[in-house]
């Protein structure tokens, strides 16, 4: 079925045809038309009584270790009945016909890029299906050996593994951070896919490319705080927008 474009994305579409690299940052907005609840919306029930500063920062956790491991396997579960959506697809799909011209950065940490086939992404707030340890760990320190529990521990020194995402006060992993920052200044097209913008590095990546000379295309159905970075605005979903967008792209 063809879809209706707004106006500018034929323009966009153009400058898609035409750059030599291609960086695109995504953000809650894709994620959340796959059905993947906020933070906060997975906050039901028993976990409803929990501050975030709770379950989202290292003092939470190692005040209470159990309880936060199983906060993050309940949104694992919830995340396990999602599934990607069209933009998703749309942006794997041009990845695998482009894949010299185009780096995919994103603040999700649902890992819905990478199940609809994209590689080699930039998750700037890591990944919830990765684990890592919580102390720097040591020569016994093996996660393929990690003694399983709530959560699990090496059995040589009692390092704890943690979900491998940034927690508040915490900084983003610095060389995927670099990375991104490098195909900002390099992309002559940025397209900003549903995120607001409101938070660092989403806006500082689109001023950055902007900054070195890039188109900047905004993909959202509000209006967000990117508007003013943006040479094109685009008001529709992901998995409307981006099929249409990218096919012949």
């Amino acid at each position: 079925m063809n879809i209706a474009l707004p106006a500018g994305a034929y323009e966009v579409r153009q400058w898609l045809q035409g750059a030599a690299h291609i960086a695109v940052l995504t953000g809650a907005g894709i994620s959340a038309e796959s059905g993947v609840p906020t933070f906060r919306e997975a906050q039901t029930g028993y976990w409803a009584q929990f501050r975030p500063e709770d379950m989202a920062t290292e003092e939470g956790f190692r005040a209470h270790p159990r309880r936060v491991w199983d906060w993050y396997q309940h949104r694992r579960d919830l995340l396990a009945g999602v599934q990607p959506n069209a933009g998703h697809a749309a942006l794997a799909d041009f990845q695998r016909r482009h894949p010299e011209q185009f780096t995919l950065i994103t603040q999700n940490v649902d890992g819905l890029h990478q199940r609809a086939g994209s590689t080699g992404v930039l998750c700037l707030h890591g990944d919830i299906f990765v684990d890592c340890w919580l102390d720097s760990p040591r020569t016994c320190c093996h996660i393929d050996h990690a003694v399983a529990g709530r959560p699990p521990y090496c059995d040589g020194c009692g390092n704890l593994l943690r979900p491998g995402v940034v927690w508040f006060g915490e900084p983003l992993p610095y060389a995927t951070l670099q990375a991104a920052q490098k195909a900002a200044r390099v992309c002559d097209l940025m397209l900003a896919v549903g995120t607001a913008g409101a938070v660092y590095a989403a806006a500082g990546l689109a001023q950055l490319a902007r900054q070195a000379g890039a188109r900047v295309a905004s993909i959202n159905p509000a209006a967000s705080a990117l508007d003013d970075v943006a040479h094109a605005l685009l008001r529709g979903t992901a998995a409307r927008m981006l099929p249409a967008l990218l096919a012949a792209a």
